[in-house]
Protein backbone atom coordinates (compact mmCIF):
# COMPACT_ATOMS: atom_id res chain seq x y z
CA UNK A 1 0.00 0.00 0.00
CA UNK A 2 1.27 3.45 -0.93
CA UNK A 3 1.91 5.80 2.26
CA UNK A 4 4.11 8.97 1.07
CA UNK A 5 4.22 10.96 -2.02
CA UNK A 6 7.88 12.34 -2.80
CA UNK A 7 7.81 15.36 -4.92
CA UNK A 8 10.38 16.52 -7.40
CA UNK A 9 9.89 20.62 -7.37
CA UNK A 10 11.09 21.79 -10.54
CA UNK A 11 8.48 20.57 -12.91
CA UNK A 12 6.46 18.43 -10.68
CA UNK A 13 5.12 21.44 -8.68
CA UNK A 14 6.53 24.47 -10.16
CA UNK A 15 7.22 25.55 -13.79
CA UNK A 16 10.73 25.82 -15.04
CA UNK A 17 11.01 27.58 -17.99
CA UNK A 18 14.89 27.77 -19.12
CA UNK A 19 14.16 28.15 -22.54
CA UNK A 20 11.38 30.56 -22.10
CA UNK A 21 14.20 32.31 -19.71
CA UNK A 22 16.83 32.20 -22.16
CA UNK A 23 15.16 33.76 -24.86
CA UNK A 24 13.92 36.53 -23.04
CA UNK A 25 16.58 37.15 -21.65
CA UNK A 26 19.02 37.52 -25.20
CA UNK A 27 16.30 37.77 -27.52
CA UNK A 28 17.08 37.38 -31.50
CA UNK A 29 20.01 35.11 -30.82
CA UNK A 30 21.10 32.31 -33.32
CA UNK A 31 20.72 28.83 -32.47
CA UNK A 32 24.65 28.57 -32.09
CA UNK A 33 24.61 30.92 -29.08
CA UNK A 34 22.14 29.39 -27.66
CA UNK A 35 23.78 25.81 -28.06
CA UNK A 36 26.98 27.00 -26.62
CA UNK A 37 25.24 28.67 -23.65
CA UNK A 38 23.47 25.50 -23.12
CA UNK A 39 26.06 23.31 -22.98
CA UNK A 40 28.01 26.03 -20.59
CA UNK A 41 25.22 25.90 -17.83
CA UNK A 42 24.17 22.35 -18.05
CA UNK A 43 26.83 20.24 -18.95
CA UNK A 44 29.65 18.59 -17.43
CA UNK A 45 27.80 18.65 -14.33
CA UNK A 46 29.13 22.90 -13.16
CA UNK A 47 25.21 24.00 -12.73
CA UNK A 48 24.85 20.46 -10.43
CA UNK A 49 27.18 22.13 -8.29
CA UNK A 50 24.92 24.94 -7.00
CA UNK A 51 22.31 22.38 -6.36
CA UNK A 52 25.19 20.58 -4.17
CA UNK A 53 25.77 23.59 -2.31
CA UNK A 54 28.49 25.36 -3.76
CA UNK A 55 28.66 29.00 -3.43
CA UNK A 56 26.87 30.77 -6.59
CA UNK A 57 30.43 32.73 -6.77
CA UNK A 58 31.99 30.07 -7.60
CA UNK A 59 29.66 28.20 -9.95
CA UNK A 60 29.85 31.06 -11.61
CA UNK A 61 33.41 31.23 -11.34
CA UNK A 62 33.64 27.66 -13.09
CA UNK A 63 30.89 28.65 -16.09
CA UNK A 64 33.14 31.76 -17.06
CA UNK A 65 36.24 30.09 -16.84
CA UNK A 66 34.56 27.51 -19.38
CA UNK A 67 33.33 29.85 -21.82
CA UNK A 68 35.26 33.52 -21.06
CA UNK A 69 33.21 34.88 -24.15
CA UNK A 70 30.09 34.75 -22.57
CA UNK A 71 31.20 36.34 -19.00
CA UNK A 72 28.62 38.85 -19.21
CA UNK A 73 25.27 36.69 -20.52
CA UNK A 74 26.42 33.84 -17.56
CA UNK A 75 26.54 36.89 -15.04
CA UNK A 76 23.10 38.01 -16.22
CA UNK A 77 21.90 34.18 -16.19
CA UNK A 78 23.27 33.79 -12.32
CA UNK A 79 21.82 37.08 -11.56
CA UNK A 80 18.24 36.64 -13.14
CA UNK A 81 17.59 32.84 -12.36
CA UNK A 82 14.79 33.24 -10.18
CA UNK A 83 12.93 34.10 -13.52
CA UNK A 84 13.18 30.70 -14.88
CA UNK A 85 10.43 29.89 -12.33
CA UNK A 86 6.48 30.12 -12.05
CA UNK A 87 3.95 29.19 -9.97
CA UNK A 88 1.35 25.73 -10.96
CA UNK A 89 -2.30 27.33 -9.87
CA UNK A 90 -2.88 23.47 -9.40
CA UNK A 91 -0.50 22.89 -6.89
CA UNK A 92 -2.00 23.60 -3.44
CA UNK A 93 -5.24 22.35 -4.71
CA UNK A 94 -3.06 18.98 -5.60
CA UNK A 95 -1.59 18.42 -2.47
CA UNK A 96 -4.92 19.51 0.01
CA UNK A 97 -6.43 16.55 -1.96
CA UNK A 98 -4.01 14.05 -1.40
CA UNK A 99 -3.25 15.12 2.41
CA UNK A 100 -7.19 14.62 2.53
CA UNK A 101 -7.06 10.93 1.67
CA UNK A 102 -4.49 10.49 4.29
CA UNK A 103 -0.81 10.31 2.26
CA UNK A 104 2.05 12.07 3.52
CA UNK A 105 3.92 13.97 1.36
CA UNK A 106 8.18 14.88 0.88
CA UNK A 107 10.20 16.39 -1.45
CA UNK A 108 13.28 15.34 -2.81
CA UNK A 109 14.76 18.40 -4.50
CA UNK A 110 17.61 19.49 -6.28
CA UNK A 111 17.50 22.95 -5.36
CA UNK A 112 20.03 26.09 -4.18
CA UNK A 113 19.16 28.41 -1.58
CA UNK A 114 20.53 30.87 -3.97
CA UNK A 115 17.61 30.22 -6.50
CA UNK A 116 15.38 29.91 -3.51
CA UNK A 117 15.86 33.51 -1.99
CA UNK A 118 15.76 34.68 -5.77
CA UNK A 119 11.91 33.71 -6.25
CA UNK A 120 10.64 32.27 -2.39
CA UNK A 121 7.18 33.23 -3.88
CA UNK A 122 7.06 29.71 -5.84
CA UNK A 123 7.54 27.53 -2.93
CA UNK A 124 4.62 28.92 -1.12
CA UNK A 125 2.93 25.35 -0.81
CA UNK A 126 6.29 23.92 0.90
CA UNK A 127 3.65 24.35 4.33
CA UNK A 128 1.42 21.45 2.62
CA UNK A 129 4.33 19.44 2.88
CA UNK A 130 5.20 17.10 6.02
CA UNK A 131 9.17 17.83 5.31
CA UNK A 132 11.68 16.82 2.54
CA UNK A 133 14.89 16.95 1.66
CA UNK A 134 16.95 19.98 -0.56
CA UNK A 135 19.89 18.74 -2.08
CA UNK A 136 21.64 21.71 -1.35
CA UNK A 137 21.23 21.12 2.45
CA UNK A 138 23.10 17.94 1.79
CA UNK A 139 25.46 18.57 -0.39
CA UNK A 140 23.91 15.58 -2.55
CA UNK A 141 22.25 15.66 -5.86
CA UNK A 142 19.80 13.47 -7.86
CA UNK A 143 20.39 10.69 -9.09
CA UNK A 144 23.10 10.19 -6.36
CA UNK A 145 21.76 6.73 -4.42
CA UNK A 146 22.52 8.21 -1.21
CA UNK A 147 20.34 11.35 -1.04
CA UNK A 148 17.54 9.00 -1.75
CA UNK A 149 19.13 7.40 1.30
CA UNK A 150 19.28 10.64 3.15
CA UNK A 151 15.41 10.77 2.39
CA UNK A 152 14.58 7.37 3.59
CA UNK A 153 16.66 7.72 6.79
CA UNK A 154 15.04 10.80 7.78
CA UNK A 155 11.56 9.82 7.46
CA UNK A 156 12.18 6.09 8.45
CA UNK A 157 10.65 5.27 4.65
CA UNK A 158 9.39 1.57 3.46
CA UNK A 159 10.49 2.22 -0.25
CA UNK A 160 7.78 -0.11 -1.37
CA UNK A 161 5.13 1.90 0.52
CA UNK A 162 6.37 5.05 -1.17
CA UNK A 163 5.94 6.42 -4.64
CA UNK A 164 8.30 9.27 -6.29
CA UNK A 165 8.11 11.46 -9.05
CA UNK A 166 9.86 13.61 -11.53
CA UNK A 167 10.53 14.82 -14.57
CA UNK A 168 13.97 13.58 -15.43
CA UNK A 169 14.30 9.80 -16.59
CA UNK A 170 17.87 9.64 -14.82
CA UNK A 171 16.67 10.58 -11.25
CA UNK A 172 13.31 8.35 -11.80
CA UNK A 173 15.36 4.63 -12.99
CA UNK A 174 17.49 5.91 -9.72
CA UNK A 175 14.67 5.84 -7.50
CA UNK A 176 13.87 3.02 -8.73
CA UNK A 177 16.64 1.12 -8.51
CA UNK A 178 16.23 2.51 -4.37
CA UNK A 179 12.98 0.71 -4.45
CA UNK A 180 10.56 3.60 -4.91
CA UNK A 181 7.40 3.47 -6.83
CA UNK A 182 8.14 6.23 -9.61
CA UNK A 183 6.15 8.16 -11.93
CA UNK A 184 7.71 10.36 -14.23
CA UNK A 185 6.09 14.05 -15.14
CA UNK A 186 5.51 15.39 -18.59
CA UNK A 187 2.25 17.67 -17.83
CA UNK A 188 0.07 18.78 -14.57
CA UNK A 189 -2.72 17.22 -16.18
CA UNK A 190 -0.75 13.84 -16.97
CA UNK A 191 0.78 13.26 -13.29
CA UNK A 192 -2.48 13.75 -11.24
CA UNK A 193 -3.74 11.67 -13.70
CA UNK A 194 -1.12 8.68 -13.43
CA UNK A 195 -1.03 9.21 -9.68
CA UNK A 196 -4.55 9.41 -8.84
CA UNK A 197 -4.76 5.83 -11.35
CA UNK A 198 -2.18 4.38 -9.24
CA UNK A 199 -3.85 5.13 -5.97
CA UNK A 200 -6.55 3.61 -6.82
CA UNK A 201 -5.14 0.73 -8.02
CA UNK A 202 -3.38 0.19 -4.67
CA UNK A 203 -6.71 0.68 -3.21
CA UNK A 204 -6.18 3.75 -0.97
Amino acid sequence: MITTIIFDIGNVLIDFDWDGFIHRLFPGADHTFYDKLNETVWGGGRWDRLDAGDEPEQVLASLINYSPDLEKELRSIVENIGDTLKKRPSTPDWLKSLKTRGYRLLYLSNYSRYVMKKNPEVLDFLPLLDGGVFSCDVKLIKPQREIYECLAQKYDLIPSECVFIDDLARNIQAGKDFGFNVLQSVTPEQIQRDLNNLLEKEGK
